[in-house]
């Protein structure tokens, strides 16, 4: 349990030091979504399935790319911690890419209906 908190520590003190760029994507998300929801036509459903598959796409990349950003590789490694922390960090990289592309797609999928 205390791995966990400190983790949790970690990442508080990392968002602290980033909170202007945090602040900036997250206003950029508000932007799109409202642009988004405000296009008539725009077809939610449509562009989920493209934005999940990057989602995925991006998962994947980061699990790999990851370790080595890092300076480390996927063989030191050896305690679970380590192994959820690097699954977590790569969710986070899915789920940013989900949220960003999801209104995108959206918006193109209203463009390009028959």
């Amino acid at each position: 349990m205390y791995e966990i908190w400190l983790v949790m520590n970690i990442v508080w003190e990392i968002a602290l030091g980033l909170w202007p760029l945090l602040l900036a994507a997250a206003a950029l998300w508000m932007i799109l979504m409202l642009t988004a929801w405000r296009r008539p036509g725009t077809r939610w459903r449509a562009g989920l399935p493209l934005a999940l598959g990057l989602g995925v796409l991006t998962t994947v990349a980061a699990f790999t790319l990851v370790p080595g950003w890092t300076r480390s590789t996927l063989s030191e490694l050896g305690y679970w911690v380590d192994w959820a922390n690097l699954l977590a960090v790569a969710a986070a990289f899915g789920a940013a890419a989900v949220a960003f592309a999801w209104p995108l797609f959206s918006m193109r999928q209203a463009t390009t209906r028959r």
